[in-house]
């Protein structure tokens, strides 16, 4: 069984159109309601009219990503108890309406972290960077968190004051906008003031406060999922380590052996973002895989090349410290042996996960970092040569 390949879209307003992602080879969209309110219920009418507008173009709604989770769910507090039952109802539509595979997160505040979002590569396109110093030096300096010295090491509290010594007042500010930028299939981005607010909401909530919510959180929806035949995939943290003193619980091997501990079920599944777990040089990709293969309900394939400090840069998807190759190879040996059982087959959608801005895609605006037309074809396309070259040598 080869690889569903499939393509994040973001909706109507997304400046890659589907038919442009027609003609990239994907058959499958992964895409969200990202017009609704964080926490409103998908109805049926909602879905089918995306449903529709993907499938007139020959394409078909693969994943939903994300279904959001609402920060009063994380922190347990608040209107959590409506929001999980909107939750709940959001997972049973999808379900009616034919979408069988649910993506989502439970980082806090921030849904994932760059410092740079315009590093350029070494053949001039366009990638993203993090880097410890500089979100240090956000953190220490232009958001001036209480406490935030207690989180960095001296080497790097000194490079920070250094580097933001250097900034200019519009660079400040373009570093701040950077770090604080919005949701994915959003521009809009956290001020220093919303950010701070959403900082205060988590006091009081530790690393296993956070936990024990998040698996409250999955015992009460696997067995919605159950019934609906849908299976959830959550999605690691992005970088896999903490921010701003937030608790990060899915961000290594045991994090995940805990998550699906917590939930005995194939519905409660991960997605395996080779880029998110990659960043974090205790992950080794392969073993993650061939451990956890039973419950990978969905695929993001990226590589990133790590340095020895942990700053790392998003490469090209077949270059770079995440031994793609293994990952992919484990990923089809899965895939085989699930068709070889009996029943129904769970599929296993794989898209390829940001892509560098190439010269082609310059001209385009409002396209998300990491979203390109052209940077994600070029992955696709790696990807797909590479899974060719595997099944055949494998004789699947």
């Amino acid at each position: 069984m080869a690889f569903e390949q499939t393509w994040r879209w973001f909706g109507p307003k997304d400046p890659i159109t589907l038919k442009q992602i027609k003609q990239t080879g994907a058959v499958g969209i992964v895409t969200a309601l990202h017009h609704l309110p964080i926490g409103e219920t998908w109805s049926t009418d909602e879905i089918l009219k995306r449903k529709r507008e993907i499938e007139s173009e020959g394409l078909r709604w693969s994943v939903a990503e994300s279904v959001p989770i609402h920060d009063d769910i994380k922190r347990h507090l608040g209107s959590y108890r409506q929001f999980i039952l909107n939750c709940k109802e959001s997972i049973r539509n999808l379900g009616r309406c034919g979408i069988d595979t649910v993506c989502y997160n439970f980082m806090p505040v921030l849904d994932w972290s760059r410092t740079d979002l315009e590093f350029v590569f070494e053949d001039g396109s366009i990638t993203t960077k993090f880097e410890a110093h500089v979100l240090a030096a956000f953190d220490l300096f232009i958001l001036g968190r209480r406490g935030a010295d207690k989180c960095y090491n001296e080497r790097v509290m000194r490079k920070a004051q250094q580097y933001y010594e250097s900034l200019s007042e519009r660079r400040k500010e373009d570093v701040a906008q950077t770090i604080l930028l919005g949701f994915p299939g959003s521009l809009e981005a956290h001020t220093l003031e919303t950010f701070r607010a959403a900082l205060r909401a988590y006091n009081g909530i530790g690393d296993a406060e956070f936990r024990e919510n998040l698996y409250n959180f999955i015992r009460e929806i696997t067995p919605v999922a159950e019934e609906s035949s849908v299976v959830m995939a959550i999605h690691p943290d992005d970088p896999p380590w903490p921010l701003f003193d937030l608790p990060r619980v899915v961000s290594k091997r045991e994090d995940v052996e805990q998550l699906l501990q917590a939930v005995d079920s194939p519905a409660n599944g991960i997605t395996l973002c080779t880029g998110s777990l990659g960043a974090g040089a205790q992950n080794n990709l392969v073993e993650m895989t061939e451990n956890f293969a039973e419950r990978i309900n969905f695929v993001h394939l990226r590589n990133v090349t790590r340095a020895p400090n942990g700053d790392f840069v998003e490469g090209n998807h077949l270059d770079g410290d995440v031994d793609m190759y293994g990952v992919v190879r484990a990923l089809l040996v899965e895939q085989e042996r699930r068709e070889a059982e009996k029943g129904e087959v769970r599929r296993m959608p794989m898209r390829p996960d940001h892509g560098h801005l190439m010269l082609a895609d310059r001209h385009r605006e409002n396209i998300y970092p990491g979203y390109s037309l052209f940077g994600r074809m070029r992955g696709l396309a790696e990807l797909r040569g590479l899974e060719l070259g595997i099944r055949r040598s494998l004789g699947f």
